[in-house]
């Protein structure tokens, strides 16, 4: 018997999913049959589809609580309940921590620890009134999971949000369940910018146990699970996405073959 998640007549939110990661996770609601809201700051180019359906979009500055609560009131009375948050809207710029201020250090931190919660709690008002509750999903990092020289402050935040993660699922539970997806390296349109060209991108990826980057789809497909029943009895849980992580590098320094 085939193993399918169908989604249909649930109504899902994700941050930042206009593109990359968030636009993976989107389509791979749409697909399951969600409803999906999106929000960013600034609206697509073009609007994200997937299996003859549309995402909506609705424009959000996550780090405004007041609009925040706007936001998922209007998601509310508009589409009559709230039943998936996925917290994908995040990002920092590659800086060592002796190149940038306390300030811009604290936006990090603000924009992937401070929003997801701020997010979080508007959504909880909405799942916690409504039968069957609700899921959230939080997108970690490896990042936060190891040092992260270049991203110190995105790689804190992304370690705060997973402990986060796990005390609303001690809070919030029974009705809401609340899991951190920790992806590893996603190949987005914007990988040339950390990785290089093509041939770049192919050396990277044969550093990962299964040969190669994530796609955004391999990370919606983990988030479509998630929210789904057949995680019913999953919460307070971190779930690697990372291809077999990497390769420890004491393996290549040593004279022995492995």
């Amino acid at each position: 018997m085939a193993v399918t998640i169908d989604l249909s007549g649930t109504v899902a939110v994700v941050t930042g999913g206009t593109r990359g990661v968030g636009a993976g996770i989107v389509r791979a609601l749409l697909e399951a049959g969600a409803e999906v809201v999106t929000c960013a700051r600034r609206a697509p180019d073009e609007p994200v589809e997937a299996a003859g359906r549309t995402a909506r979009f609705l424009p959000l500055d996550l780090r405004d609580p007041a609009a925040v609560a706007d936001f998922f009131g209007r998601v509310r009375d508009d589409h009559g309940r709230l039943d998936v948050l996925v917290n994908n809207a995040g990002g920092t710029p590659f800086r060592m921590l002796g190149d940038g201020g306390a300030e811009q250090q604290a936006r990090v931190v603000e924009l992937n620890l401070v929003a997801p919660l701020t997010a979080s709690l508007a959504a909880y008002e909405v799942m916690r009134r409504q039968p069957g509750g609700g899921a959230i999903v939080m997108i970690g990092s490896v990042s936060g999971t190891r040092p992260s020289p270049g991203s110190a402050a995105y790689g804190a935040a992304k370690a705060g949000l997973d402990n986060l993660a796990r005390s609303m699922a001690v809070e919030w539970a029974p009705l809401v369940r609340v899991n951190t997806l920790v992806p590893g390296m996603v190949r987005t349109e914007l990988s040339h910018l950390h990785y290089g060209d093509e041939d770049g991108i192919a050396s990277v990826g044969r550093t990962v146990p299964l040969g190669r980057l994530a796609e955004p789809a391999d990370i919606g497909d983990a988030c479509v699970f998630l929210a789904s029943d057949r995680a019913a009895y999953v919460t307070g849980a971190s779930l690697l996405v990372h291809g077999g992580g990497e390769r420890p590098a004491f393996l290549d320094a040593a004279t022995v073959n492995h």
